[in-house]
């Protein structure tokens, strides 16, 4: 198992488009993949579980991914908050 705590550094927090993005490239790697925040776990490859988390700039998540390949999945995602999903 393999951790990382990110922020969420986008101006609108993980809404519609970022969490596509996050569920697709989940979505590539074999491992099981949880977004945690504020002690909800989710599903990191459903779209609906992403949005669920409600999560507003600045909100602190936590990436879990278990699996062959869980080091590789959790340092992707979290090249994605760290790019603001690509909208800054």
């Amino acid at each position: 198992m393999v951790e990382k705590t990110v922020t969420v550094k986008n101006k609108l927090g993980i809404h519609a488009r970022p969490a596509a993005l996050l569920v697709r490239t989940a979505a590539k790697f074999k491992s099981n993949i949880y977004l945690i925040k504020d002690g909800q776990t989710v599903n990191g490859k459903s779209i609906m579980s992403v949005m669920s988390l409600a999560a507003e700039p600045g909100s602190k998540i936590v990436i879990r991914a278990e699996g062959e390949d869980e080091k590789a999945a959790v340092n992707k995602l979290a090249e994605l908050f760290e790019n603001k999903f690509e909208e800054d």
